[in-house]
């Protein structure tokens, strides 16, 4: 898919500078001023995906996670996003998480990012040897020392932090 051009290029990065400034507001404007075409742009979609995360408007990221796996289902960050927001939507939870993105993970497998999400959700489910199993795979992507440290400060992953300390 194409780049974004001016001026829509520039909102969506003034967009993102307000968020990264914690002001959803402000991104908010500057979302609103990209033209309704590229709206729909993968660009685009992140953008306001991590603003309705921001806002905890998790019916409202969930469709936009749906547009992004619709818009570019050969990216990883669509797929993300709906277990995300899935988790944290009324109605959903980690088993609705977890089926959304267990297909991912072959359609990814070297994306060490559905892994550990997945070893996330297996151990919040409290199925520990799952967990194990996808920890142990994110880490087998060649930043085991990166996820170790991500998995330590990760509050999911809490039941397996003395394990994963002899790792």
């Amino acid at each position: 898919m194409s780049c974004l051009e001016p001026p829509d290029s520039h909102h969506l990065d003034a967009a993102l500078g307000w968020l990264g400034l914690g002001c959803p507001r402000e991104a908010r404007i500057e979302l609103d001023q990209i033209s309704p075409p590229n709206r729909q742009h993968p660009d685009s979609l992140a953008v306001f995906w991590s603003l309705y995360a921001d806002e905890n408007r998790w019916d409202e990221a969930l469709r936009v996670a749906q547009a992004e796996i619709t818009a570019c289902p050969e990216e990883v960050l669509g797929w993300l996003h709906r277990s995300y927001a899935l988790r944290r939507v009324p109605g959903g939870g980690l088993s609705q998480a977890w089926d959304a993105l267990l297909p991912a993970a072959k359609k990814f497998q070297n994306q060490p990012t559905v892994a550990f999400n997945l070893a996330c959700y297996a151990c919040q489910m409290d199925q520990l040897d799952m967990a194990r199993h996808w920890l142990q795979k994110a880490m087998m992507s060649g930043q085991s020392s990166a996820i170790r440290k991500m998995a330590l400060a990760d509050p999911d992953l809490q039941a397996l932090w003395p394990e994963i300390h002899e790792w």
